[in-house]
């Protein structure tokens, strides 16, 4: 099970996986660890990453950026026109009524929904991960920001199954960051003490989150949550653009805007400048070369100005501080820490607005850009049984109050309930009760639409079903459970119908006529706050939603039970209803199916793509390497004719690529890469033959002598070698000198020979005639000694004990004399006498 946490940024991306060290963050094909949001589209494929961002400017129409800001969001949307405004590319409207992007893709002028484009990303990041870990990947986690709606999770989460993701669980932003922050603290409060506040400071690129966080010793709760969408890094670019646009016009009368590729690369210098001011208070200069109509510009700015036309939204900071401590009920001595991470928050007037309303240093102990992916990572891990992590349990909070509303047929109107206020805990579960005798509907949507930063309150409708009254007459008792599951996603997860059956004479029925009529048409909720509590303590590695589910089925079975007075009378029976969901901005599944489909072809399209430019790179790559070649290293193999004629031909390559050659199929690429081959390859071979023959030559010379200094040996008759056979030494000493003949020979016609002709000897001639001699020699010149076979004891009275004179301290031609017979033996050459077998 692969174990890997995406950040998915507005502006740039990370990944960081669990690994037996630890969390590690993951570096992409261009070894960094940062992956630009950017998608590209060319003529014959998609860039993705790094690829996309660097033709931002040549291809800024088809390039899109920031397209994590209308998922879930329709065209007609008052925020998505209000950004079209900003964009170089273009939006459209998708047959759904969803906002989409429209691009020229392999020619031809295409719409993608922000799911599809989104999902682009996902499988570039999917890519990386399984670079890096050399296995597939498909359960993560992906963060989101905590203010996303219930619309924009469910779209984040289709653009995951479109790039073959399982998400385990949709993280917010924040969450991430605290988990990363909490679990390796070893200090923290035990579960009994009062716990330990921290406040995390989130500035990206697209928004401003903050959130107060409770830790004690294995576990950490989130106490509440506040947000900015409109106050990000992309503000700050925006108000920086609108100041140069303004002072180019007047200073060179350009309307910067109606050239998209001019705004492109001032949104880039903006970018660097508000940078570099984060570091430097002093004038720093702005200058873009050929900026438009061939015009250079250039301007000044230095921090106190910025700050001075930043002030409305440097005002804004506090706002979001100052509610979440209302919200937690908190004094700011309550307060233990002030964390700040995300790319905006190197912004010292950002940090010093938040420091002074504190009245405390602010901590940096996460890293800024990495704390959220890290924190993902760390909750694939919890998630995953391949990986044994600390305990810890994580608490979060439901970001906007959701109610129900449904028909009320007693009061002939509507009603309503709050069944999750804001910073509720979450992942929960409710049961809800509802008398009826039909089919009813609820309508979830979020109470308070000043709070939403989406325009449509709406969540979505739930349709019970097959509800009929029973058989008595009475109203229907219906359990309806509704959650808020680990994505923080609304969902009316179950309805059962519970039926009595009576089964004796003369009972009492479970609940009397006046009974149902008091309670038609209302609502009992089950709070089950402490019980929640108690769950989310327990749970380290299973998910939270079964654990939830499975207490509420017990308290429900509880509640459901007749006194013990009934039991004999009594039964009652629990039917699952049928619930039809209508949630707002929902991808239908043939919808899906299709992105999917779509999806796994642009990727084939990519990689065939690929494999025509390595083919054409392979062609561009051998015209340059043999044109130098032919005229330094491989110069003397090649005649002047022959020369002259592969340099032509190496050149017509060169123009054709640049011409006709620009866009080819890759067999062609392949057919220009075998002819060109097929004129250097000799030539090259000639090369590395003069380059490697000495070496073999060398070997086989070393060989050789080897060989005639233990025939030297031999001759002298010396001790080690004694034992070999004369008739195989001989001729051991005459392949060798046969050897040596012919590699003089080769030797000397080689010398002789022009290197542009094909050699007299090649390497591989020589390699097989060393083999052929050591064959033929080494189990000669290698043959063991024989081991004397030990005589049997016998003791003498005059002769030698045991043996001691043996034939290994005799001379080895007296022993030789000796075993052969040839001479008989005397006083002085007597051996000992022993009794042979």
């Amino acid at each position: 099970m692969s174990v890997v946490g995406f950040d998915l940024g507005f502006q740039s991306c990370y990944v960081a996986a669990a690994r037996a060290g630890g969390i590690e963050t993951l570096t992409n094909d261009y070894s960094d660890r940062c992956t630009p949001s950017f998608v590209s589209f060319g003529s014959q494929n998609r860039s993705i990453g790094a690829a996309a961002k660097s033709q931002v400017v040549t291809n800024c129409k088809n390039t899109v950026q920031g397209f994590k800001q209308f998922h879930g969001r329709d065209f007609s949307d008052h925020y998505v026109q209000s950004a079209k405004s900003k964009l170089v590319y273009s939006l459209a409207q998708m047959p759904s009524g969803a906002a989409g992007i429209k691009v020229m893709y392999l020619e031809e002028e295409k719409v993608f929904s922000i799911e599809q484009v989104t999902g682009m990303l996902l499988t570039k990041l999917k890519q990386t991960a399984e670079s890096a870990l050399k296995k597939p990947v498909a359960d993560c986690v992906i963060s989101v920001p905590s203010y996303f709606t219930d619309v924009e999770r469910r779209s984040v989460m289709d653009a995951a199954q479109i790039a073959g993701l399982n998400c385990l669980r949709l993280m917010n932003e924040t969450s991430a960051v605290t988990l990363a922050y909490g679990i390796y603290k070893q200090d923290l409060p035990a579960p009994e003490e009062k716990p330990r506040v921290v406040v995390f400071v989130d500035v990206g690129h697209s928004g401003y989150q903050v959130t107060v966080c409770a830790f004690n010793k294995g576990k950490l709760k989130i106490l509440a949550t506040a947000c900015d969408p409109e106050l990000g890094g992309k503000d700050f670019d925006d108000i920086l653009v609108n100041h140069f646009c303004e002072e180019f016009k007047k200073k060179y009368k350009l309307d910067v805007r109606s050239k998209p590729r001019a705004l492109v690369r001032l949104y880039q210098e903006c970018e660097k400048l508000k940078k570099l001011m984060s570091a430097n208070s002093s004038d720093l200069p702005l200058n873009i070369e050929c900026f438009m109509n061939d015009i250079d510009v250039s301007a000044k700015l230095n921090r106190g100005q910025f700050e001075e036309m930043c002030a409305g939204l440097l005002a804004k900071v506090e706002g979001p501080l100052r509610s979440i401590m209302e919200q937690a009920k908190l004094k700011k001595e309550d307060i233990y820490a002030v964390e700040i991470v995300g790319g905006a928050s190197r912004i010292p007037s950002i940090k010093e607005r938040v420091s002074k309303f504190f009245g405390k240093e602010l901590s940096t102990t996460l890293n800024a850009d990495e704390a959220v992916a890290r924190g993902c990572a760390l909750q694939c891990a919890i998630l995953s049984p391949a990986f044994k992590v600390r305990e810890f349990s994580i608490t979060d909070v439901v970001p906007y109050s959701i109610s129900l509303k449904w028909n009320s047929a007693a009061e002939e109107g509507l009603s309503d309930c709050e069944v999750f206020p804001k910073n509720h805990a979450a992942p929960f579960s409710k049961m809800l009760t509802f008398f009826r005798n039909e089919p009813f509907s609820l309508e979830a949507y979020y109470s308070n639409p000043k709070e939403l930063p989406y325009p449509n309150t709406s969540i979505g409708q739930f349709l019970i079903q097959n509800v009929a009254p029973q058989a008595s007459g009475e109203s229907a008792k219906v359990k309806v459970k509704v959650r808020v599951n680990v994505h923080g996603v609304f969902s009316v997860s179950s309805a059962s119908l519970i039926e009595v059956v009576k089964t004796t004479e003369g009972e009492e029925p479970m609940e009397t006529d006046q009974t149902v009529k008091e309670e038609e048409n209302k609502m009992q909720v089950d709070h089950e706050d402490q019980k929640s509590q108690a769950v989310e303590n327990k749970d380290k590695k299973s998910d939270a939603e079964e654990m939830e589910t499975t207490a509420e089925d017990t308290k429900e079975k509880t509640n459901d039970q007749p006194p013990q007075a009934k039991k004999p009378k009594v039964k009652t029976k629990t039917v699952e209803l049928p619930i039809h969901s209508s949630l707002h901005r929902q991808l239908s599944s043939d919808v899906l199916n299709m992105f999917v489909e779509n999806e796994g072809k642009m990727i084939m399209q990519d990689k065939l793509e690929k494999e025509r430019n390595d083919a054409k790179n392979n062609v561009e790559e051998y015209v340059y390497d043999m044109r130098d070649k032919l005229h330094g290293a491989l110069e003397k193999f090649v005649n002047e004719a022959d020369r002259d004629a592969f340099s032509l031909k190496l050149e017509e390559t060169e123009n054709w690529l640049y011409e006709d050659g620009e866009d080819q199929k890759k067999q062609v690429y392949i057919n220009k890469l075998a002819e060109l081959t097929k004129l250097g390859q000799p030539i090259y071979e000639r090369y590395m033959e003069a380059e490697e023959r000495p070496k073999a030559f060398e070997e086989l010379g070393r060989q050789m002598q080897q060989y005639m200094k233990i025939i030297e040996a031999y001759k002298a008759k010396d001790e080690q070698y004694c034992h070999l056979d004369e008739l195989e030494v001989t001729r051991v000493d005459n392949l060798v000198n046969a050897a040596m003949v012919w590699m003089n020979s080769k030797m000397n016609q080689q010398n002789n020979q022009d290197l542009s002709l094909e050699p007299v000897v090649k390497v591989q001639e020589i390699q097989a005639k060393t083999k052929e001699l050591y064959s033929a020699c080494n189990p000669v010149v290698s043959k063991p000694k024989p081991k004397a076979e030990p005589p049997k004891e016998e003791k003498t009275e005059n002769g030698p004990v045991n043996g001691q004179e043996g034939t290994e301290n005799q001379p080895c031609n007296e022993e030789k004399a000796t075993t052969a017979g040839t001479e008989p033996p005397t006083a002085e050459n007597k051996l000992p006498e022993m009794d042979i077998d």
